[in-house]
């Protein structure tokens, strides 16, 4: 019975997982059809990374609600029920530390800044997520407003970029955006509904959200400050190979070499969260041992699901859309990698892991009033609509400021009009979808347009996450607006139609 189940699940996953890669695939082979031809050997890798990639969403979705989602959610409501400020403190720290240490699209974003050691960068950012995730867990439990959290913290960031040097700009709020990736999207969105469970107002579901969007400011920060103590990059960027295999073995041996790599980073990546699992089942959980079993193989088909994944992004899709960027930005008329990248932006962020998992919980906590499906759609015409800014970018070499500070001023103005929850999900929707898929394919699909154009690859191609960040913020509150003032044009019962817009809070909303 149990197997059953198990099987009808791992079904279930791999035709999401299916549904959702095979545009991207689609539109990289009409490419490569038409304007942009790929040799034949990188096009394999290519198709066979995308099996990869298939079947480590697959794994990587049925753990995260196996394992980490449970956990997380344990987590929350057990460090909060000690009623321990320092408890809540320290753990929360560590908790963001460990998480964003095993986060791998910021690994992948690492190794591919050329001015400071991955390391560093990725120490740096770890800290500033652990510092932002105790103040959103502060927040929850004293029901502080989001958007003045907003306004306080991204005042101070664009403060802080006059004193950057402009060649860490980019990359700070690159690191915003792949900090909350599928690692640490399902653990903390957990964590926040379990810290919210203790609560016993009716906001408290609502702001179970907006966690993932305080910790994508942590890292931000964090890069800045490295910014200025470390100075002006010199670091040499280098172009990722691009494979050209003659043969089937040769591309076995390719990936064959690309998987024990990868096993060994995830490995020493997942080893502090099962630690973690383990010393809070000896001293706070004492979970009955069917969960214990249960959470275990969920942290196994995480870790399976992520090595594959990464394999797979690394290997086949990495190249392929560095190659591609190069190709279409050189031609005769490289305009045209501005709709391909819309068109790109669309059907890439389906493929994201942590997206799913965003959009699945945000259907559950509201009982279906804002449903998985317009979630995406809503997410989709956002990282659309960042692509194609992003790239006229890269081709004019326009700093990212100019496209970033307006466009966080009009997602914070927005934010005093819309309910709070739209507010909360649409900034967690920023941090969540820009996660490998868009390290490992856009950006470098910008660094070869860059390249190919003349410019320089820190200050024009980096920016790409950001863009991708910033967008749904806007998107996803203008659909909260537009589902507010529609339900109340439908559904507004007899005796409440003088009531203003505003006067009506979250729960009424989603009731309506």
């Amino acid at each position: 019975m149990v197997s059953e189940i198990l099987i009808n699940k791992i079904k279930d996953k791999f035709l999401e997982s299916f549904n959702a890669v095979w545009p991207m695939l689609m539109i990289v082979l009409f490419l490569s059809c038409t304007i942009a031809p790929i040799p034949s050997g990188t096009m394999l890798c290519f198709l066979f990374g995308t099996v990869f990639l298939i079947a480590g969403m697959m794994f990587f979705t049925l753990g995260a609600e196996t394992a980490m989602t449970p956990l997380g959610e344990k987590a929350g409501s057990t460090i909060t029920k000690r009623k321990s400020l320092p408890l809540l403190v320290s753990a929360a720290f560590l908790i963001g530390f460990i998480i964003t240490v095993a986060e791998p699209d910021l690994q992948v974003l690492a190794d591919q800044v050329p001015s400071v050691p991955s390391i560093t960068l990725i120490l740096f950012v770890a800290g500033g997520v652990g510092i932002f995730l105790v103040i959103a867990l502060v927040r929850i439990l004293f029901g502080i407003p989001l958007n003045r959290l907003f306004v306080l913290f991204y005042g101070a960031v664009f403060l802080l970029s006059f004193f950057v040097p402009e060649d860490f700009l980019a990359v700070a709020f690159d690191a915003g955006g792949v900090t909350t990736g599928p690692m640490t999207v399902p653990f903390i969105i957990a964590l926040g509904v379990g810290v919210s469970a203790i609560r016993s107002d009716s906001h408290a579901g609502n702001d179970s959200f907006g966690l993932v969007a305080l910790c994508s400011v942590g890292p931000i920060l964090a890069v800045m400050l490295l910014g200025i103590l470390y100075g002006t990059g010199s670091g040499n960027f280098f172009a990722p190979e691009v494979p050209d295999v003659s043969n089937t073995t040769a591309l076995a041996l390719l990936f064959g070499k690309g998987l024990p790599e990868y096993a060994r980073e995830i490995f020493f990546s997942l080893g502090p969260i099962l630690a973690f699992f383990i010393v809070f089942q000896l001293f706070f959980f004492r979970l009955p041992g069917n969960d214990v079993i249960r959470i275990l193989y969920g942290l196994l088909y995480t870790y399976v699901g992520l090595v594959i994944f990464l394999t797979g992004v690394n290997v086949g899709f990495l190249p392929a859309g560095y190659y591609l960027g190069q190709v279409l930005a050189s031609g005769r008329h490289p305009v045209i990698i501005v709709p391909v990248a819309m068109v790109m932006g669309y059907y890439v962020v389906k493929a994201e892991p942590a997206v799913y998992v965003l959009n699945k919980q945000v259907e559950e906590i509201t009982d279906g009033g804002i449903s998985a499906r317009m979630m995406g759609q809503s997410l989709s015409v956002g990282v659309s609509v960042s692509l194609g800014l992003a790239m006229l970018r890269v081709l004019s070499g326009i700093s990212v400021m100019w496209f970033l500070l307006p466009g966080y001023l009009l997602a914070i103005g927005i934010s005093f009009f819309v309910p709070k929850i739209y507010t909360a999900i649409a900034f967690d929707s920023g941090g969540v979808a820009s996660g490998p898929m868009t390290a490992a394919f856009l950006l470098p699909f910008a660094q070869g347009a860059c390249l190919a154009a003349g410019g320089d690859i820190v200050r024009d191609a980096f920016g790409v996450v950001a863009m991708v960040a910033m967008t749904p913020l806007i998107t996803i509150q203008v659909l909260g607006l537009a589902v507010k003032i529609l339900k109340l044009k439908t559904s507004v019962p007899s005796g409440m139609e003088s009531i203003s817009l505003l006067d009506l809070d979250d729960v009424v909303i989603i009731e309506l």
